[in-house]
């Protein structure tokens, strides 16, 4: 089993890397369209992961442990959301085609601010990984290993996007290749690092998988609505950030309900 969780929480860090990769394959940044479907499609991904991977089945473990359970689920999700408001809120990051940070004011450089937007959208990530291989060790009969899988691998295949996004520029501007394909690699190893936090905190508190499994729903929510559907809606071609979205929920979906 302990095998078992590692690759599990290794994946989405593996997509990563794969996506830093890029960088020896592409000279110029992902143009804009293909960014607006990839954006999309991480969105819709996350979405889907929220509810089938995360949100039913915390509801289901709550049904047998608490006479209101959806008391835990709302309590969980309604956290996830606020933490990822403060975080939001107080660490200095840039976003995609935004001129301004975000954040408590600073004298960071633009490559710096785009790996700490990477990281707001790791932690729930790894969190959400976390809180599902976390309930599969504690035995939970509503969490299978496939489904525990599902979600790595569909984080994963989001986590690619974002690994050229942050090495593709940093080549660009004059950084040799490899420096840029390790820079948006460790990008990502917040990712296994909250996964594994996450997995540590529920051996010391038991009882708390449910507000786990919300908490990292709404935390990936927060993500997703805040700067994920935004980004891929702007300007000309918003459609096909909402095609990218139906893909990525599609597939999601079906990897979770079919290997579940």
């Amino acid at each position: 089993m302990h095998t078992s969780w590692l690759l599990g929480i290794s994946i989405p860090f593996l997509g990563t890397m794969a996506g830093s990769a890029c960088v020896f394959f592409l000279r110029q940044q992902l143009g804009n369209r293909p960014q607006k479907i990839l954006l999309g499609f991480a969105s819709g991904v996350m979405v889907a992961a929220a509810v089938w991977s995360l949100l039913i089945p915390a509801l289901d473990l709550s049904a047998h442990s608490h006479t209101f359970p959806i008391v835990p689920i709302a309590v969980g999700f309604s956290l996830g959301i606020g933490a990822l408001l403060l975080f939001d809120t107080i660490i200095p990051h840039l976003h995609i085609d935004h001129p301004e940070p975000e954040g408590l004011g600073n004298q960071l450089n633009r490559s710096t601010m785009l790996i700490l937007a990477i990281i707001l959208h790791n932690i729930p990530e790894g969190m959400a990984v976390g809180a599902i291989f976390a309930g599969l060790m504690a035995d939970q009969v509503h969490i299978s290993l496939s489904a525990a899988f599902a979600l790595s691998i569909g984080i994963a295949i989001q986590n690619f996007p974002e690994g050229a996004i942050i090495s593709l520029p940093l080549y660009q501007e004059g950084r040799s290749r490899n420096h840029a394909f390790w820079q948006g690699t460790l990008s990502g190893i917040a990712e296994p690092i909250a996964a594994l936090l996450t997995i540590l905190l529920y051996h010391l508190l038991h009882p708390l998988l449910p507000y786990l499994l919300a908490f990292a729903a709404g935390a990936m929510l927060y993500v997703v609505v805040e700067e994920l559907i935004p980004q891929s809606a702007q300007g000309a071609h918003s459609n096909l950030g909402t095609i990218g979205f139906a893909v990525g929920f599609l597939l999601m979906m079906v990897l979770d309900v079919t290997l579940a």
